[in-house]
């Protein structure tokens, strides 16, 4: 077949780490790019040799349809333009989880997508992992009978937490989106995946538990690079952003990562203020036959893999991101299933497999390549708003 003509619409990290699998497995060819900031729009553009006439500084200067095919890699609340306004142009689109931070503008999205007839792929790369696949294939067996509750982990990582919702782009929810919603929307969208069914009732606690100014230590001052405790807090953007650790999250901080540390926000102390999304969650779900499940978000842990216990009728399974253990109830047997070789953090194969993918459906033209389509991932958003709502009011929310 011949490759995916590919529009990339927000050249930051999420938008380069797509595009650079696109290109590399010849699947597709980069041939637009919509980035407002400078820098990063012409590394880009130079990068994948793209012609003058279709790099743009604004997504909603792009009024014709040169591409195959858009990712949509913008921050949160900047989804719903360029997802519509491409989708109206025919664009079939890889867009950035979440859809939205809002059910309004999510449903928008997807009925843009449904009304232009394009496909539209929410990348919830979990569902793409090798790792997903092994637990899918144990539960499709009907090795452990019937799900009768799951308990999922998500350890965020108490340096990766500070780096990312309190001094980087997700720290506000008025300026991106709510903590569950920016992480753990797709540990949401794959519980429900797992567990082949929707939920009905949701109940949720949290709060900020720790980066407030409340927990300041004394003596602590408001950049780490001119702080009398820096030495001893691990929280330490000095230490985080050392030269010793090149690569990312060093490299969000852009070319002078002096002069990011002391006028930037990733220099700030963590104890300033100026976040207000949750540090730690817990969600609580009962599904539509009443198996339950229980999630956990918290920044508090090291950066590891995610890790899971599934609870059936004939047997137990547990996995930790590169491995399941499997307990048989009915002869006792415990069996363990190697899926990787270590056991790292992140998305694993799931950004590769997200966009290898999307490609594939483009170029087949057939949408069933895709394993989530926007009814599915609007239907996992709801879950996580209606989690919002239970936290907010200390209720608990039954789902239609």
């Amino acid at each position: 077949m011949e490759p995916v003509r590919l529009f990339v619409v927000g050249a930051g990290q999420r938008g380069s780490t797509y595009a650079r699998r696109a290109a590399a497995s010849g699947a597709a060819i980069i041939v637009g790019v919509a980035e407002a900031d400078p820098v990063r729009r012409e590394r880009f553009a130079s990068a994948y040799g793209i012609e003058r006439g279709n790099v743009f500084s604004d997504w909603a200067s792009v009024d014709t349809r040169t591409a195959d095919a858009a990712v949509i890699a913008t921050q949160d609340r900047d989804h719903e333009g360029p997802a519509v306004r491409l989708a109206g142009l025919g664009y079939h689109l890889l867009l950035e989880k979440p859809m939205a931070p809002s059910f309004e503008s999510a449903s928008r999205i997807a009925e843009a997508a449904v009304e232009a007839g394009v496909m539209l792929a929410v990348c919830h790369v979990l569902r793409y992992t090798s790792y997903t696949r092994a637990i899918k294939a144990v539960l499709d067996s009907g090795r452990i009978g019937r799900i009768v509750s799951m308990q999922h982990l998500e350890p965020v990582g108490w340096w990766h937490h500070a780096h990312s919702f309190v001094r980087g782009n997700w720290r506000s929810t008025s300026e991106s989106s709510p903590m569950l919603l920016a992480k753990s929307c797709h540990d949401i969208d794959w519980l429900l995946y797992l567990a082949g069914q929707p939920a009905r009732r949701v109940s949720s606690f949290g709060g900020l538990a720790h980066f407030t100014p409340e927990s300041k230590p004394a003596g602590a001052g408001d950049r780490c690079v001119s702080c009398a405790v820096e030495a001893s807090c691990p929280y330490s953007a000095v230490r985080l952003y050392s030269p010793a650790e090149p690569g990312w999250p060093r490299d969000v901080l852009g070319d002078d990562v002096d002069l990011a540390l002391k006028e930037g926000p990733y220099g700030e102390c963590v104890y300033n203020g100026q976040n207000d999304v949750v540090d730690h969650q817990v969600v609580n779900l009962e599904l539509a036959d009443g198996a339950t499940v229980s999630f956990t978000m918290t920044a508090f842990t090291p950066f590891e893999q995610r890790k899971t216990r599934i609870f059936g009728t004939h047997g137990y399974l547990s996995g930790n991101g590169a491995r399941l253990r499997l307990v048989d109830f009915r002869t006792g047997s415990s069996e363990v299933i190697e899926v990787g070789d270590t056991v790292v953090a992140g998305h694993d194969d799931g950004d590769d497999g997200v966009v290898d993918a999307f490609l594939a459906a483009v170029a087949a033209g057939d949408p069933t390549l895709i394993r989530s389509d926007a009814a599915t991932s609007l239907a996992g958003h709801r879950v996580v708003w209606a989690a919002e709502e239970a936290r907010a009011l200390g209720t608990v929310v039954t789902l239609s």
